[in-house]
């Protein structure tokens, strides 16, 4: 049960990915960015990494999303252009890439291998020495609060930088007294 979810959730993933190529409106891209990254979310969910998701859906598919069409409310939705050429070779870019990325994955390790890279990197360190170098007994409590905390610096940089974006488009459409 769990693979077919698996499956219909990149189904769905690639479907928005490729609404991407096609969609020439930008509150629609804007909301497919959203509706893709709720999907990556509930992917996310179904493969145990919640903490992921909850980011995921925080930033992804709730600040990024707002963001996006605040900024399209600031500087207005310019008209649809017509398409002057077709699509096609933007399309075939991209199945020749997603054919190349699915014929590598082969390479990649199983999912939850034990003797996978990714595991024996610093997971052993977190069990064993967490506890000495932390001080809280709890592992997973230590890794989110201490050791993956300049991951969550990092998210927030990128907010404050975006919210600082947004906040100089307002400034300067109020400088120039463009009010709509």
């Amino acid at each position: 049960m769990e693979f077919l979810i698996d499956i219909v959730l990149l189904l769905f993933m690639a479907a928005t990915a490729l609404a991407f190529v096609f969609v020439r409106n930008l509150f629609a891209v804007v909301m497919l960015s959203g509706i893709f990254s709720l999907a990556a979310a509930t992917l996310y969910v179904v493969m145990d990494a919640v903490d992921v998701a909850f980011t995921e859906a925080a930033v992804g598919a709730g600040i990024a999303t707002v963001l996006g069409i605040a900024t399209l409310g600031i500087i207005g939705i310019p008209d649809e252009k017509p398409q002057a050429r077709s699509a096609i070779g933007e399309f075939v870019l991209v199945l020749v890439v997603g054919v190349l990325l699915l014929q590598h994955t082969a390479a990649l390790p199983g999912f939850g291998d034990a003797d996978a890279p990714i595991n024996k990197h610093v997971a052993p360190r977190y069990i064993e020495e967490s506890g000495k170098e932390i001080g809280v007994p709890n592992i997973v409590t230590s890794i989110l609060a201490s050791y993956r905390g300049f991951d969550t610096l990092g998210e927030t940089t990128v907010i404050f930088t975006a919210a600082v974006g947004v906040l100089v488009l307002i400034g300067r459409r109020r400088k120039s007294g463009g009010d709509r």
